[in-house]
């Protein structure tokens, strides 16, 4: 399988990669806890379909010491006891945050306040900044056919 377009050999894709890598570094060197950014990208990257997502970031976090356990029940956190209260409202927001065209009023008041209960403002606009980034990194993923599987931990790092 073959991707459709090379993002990493068309000039206007590495222009836009550029710019959007420099956005998710914002978003990396914030004190949200980098398990929670995987989680959070790896989650969306599921039930967006992206197995270049879902492949990166597994494989990212288990370099960086997140269990398998784990990473095999993020598909299933509701039922997991392995994750804490702060993650699980992390990833109830990415649900709603990714699935925006299913529920007519988007992320709901009550998710968004257990957000908070958790975490701090720079830490909200952080968590709310990565969902949107990996989201469209998940998009340009999908719509060009990027074949998973073959991805090194820290490739792009």
């Amino acid at each position: 399988m073959e991707a459709r377009l090379n993002l990493f050999g068309n000039p206007v894709a590495e222009k836009f990669l550029r710019y959007i890598n420099s956005a998710g570094k914002v978003v990396s060197d914030s004190s949200l806890p980098a398990a929670t950014q995987e989680l959070v990208k790896l989650r969306a990257s599921q039930i967006n379909g992206c197995g270049f997502c879902t492949d990166m970031h597994s494989k990212d976090a288990a370099a960086a010491g997140e269990t398998a356990q784990r990473l095999h029940l993020v598909a299933a956190w509701r039922e997991a006891k392995v994750f804490t209260d702060a993650e699980r409202a992390a990833l109830e927001l990415t649900e709603q945050g990714t699935r925006l065209a299913d529920a007519a009023g988007g992320v709901t008041d009550e998710v968004w306040a257990n957000a908070a209960k958790h975490y701090d403002e720079d830490q909200l606009a952080a968590l709310v900044s990565l969902i949107a980034l990996i989201n469209a990194y998940n998009r340009l993923n999908c719509i060009i056919q990027q074949p998973a599987g073959d991805y090194q931990p820290g490739q792009f790092g």
